[in-house]
């Protein structure tokens, strides 16, 4: 499963980074405009900044609802660096603008996905990546891992190479049930997956070997 961090945080980036476990990126306005970066200019620039970090695909969203206004905000989004890929919300205009960059090599990733019946429709266009929001689903009683599986078993059904990009990720229990589970892609905040790191068995055992070794110099 590929691990992606969803933050404009070049800093918390730079960690991930470091760690050797970050396949890419996906990001937003409001993840934007919570680093302080607003302003078209700086916008773009700090997707470039971005994929300047990073090895792999990061998401830069569309703002326009219309699919001309999509096209045109995604041809310039792609000019920006290859490793961009077009963030589109599940609308209409979104998936015939999904089939529009599909259909010239360019990397796409539908968002705001609830449905299997969306994910379904954003694969027919040809979207490499899908997101359904495991987290905003949990908030509102509804299980988010479940709508994971019925993507995946639907994807494996007819052999649909779109990805299932788990977003909306809210903690390391997300990712190890994704994992589990066969999402293919997880984004999520630096925390969640920071986590994966944490078991107090490992703490203890560490301490006793660090005190033992003091014992004997």
């Amino acid at each position: 499963m590929k691990f992606f961090i969803d933050t404009a945080n070049l800093d918390q980036i730079k960690d991930a980074q470091d760690m050797g476990i970050l396949d890419g990126v996906t990001t937003n306005p409001s993840l934007m405009a919570k680093e302080g970066i607003t302003g078209h200019d700086n916008i773009m620039k700090h997707y470039v900044d971005i994929c300047n970090i990073v090895e792999g695909d990061v998401s830069a969203e569309v703002i326009s609802t219309d699919v001309d206004g999509m096209i045109r905000e995604g041809e310039a989004l792609a000019e920006l660096h290859d490793q961009i890929v077009i963030k589109l919300p599940m609308i209409k205009d979104g998936v015939k603008a999904c089939k529009h960059f599909s259909s010239k090599g360019i990397k796409t990733n539908v968002t705001l996905v609830f449905s299997a019946g969306q994910a379904l429709l954003a694969a027919k266009a040809g979207a490499t990546y899908v997101s359904p929001f495991i987290g905003r689903l949990d908030d509102i009683s509804t299980d988010g891992l479940n709508l994971i599986s019925e993507i995946r078993h639907i994807y494996d059904n007819y052999g649909f190479d779109t990805q299932i990009l788990a977003a909306s990720v809210r903690h390391t229990m997300h990712v190890i049930d994704c994992a589990k589970i066969g999402a293919d892609v997880m984004t999520g905040p630096l925390s969640s997956i920071e986590g994966l790191l944490k078991h107090p068995l490992t703490d203890m055992g560490l301490a006793k070997f660090l005190a033992d070794y003091k014992k004997g110099n």
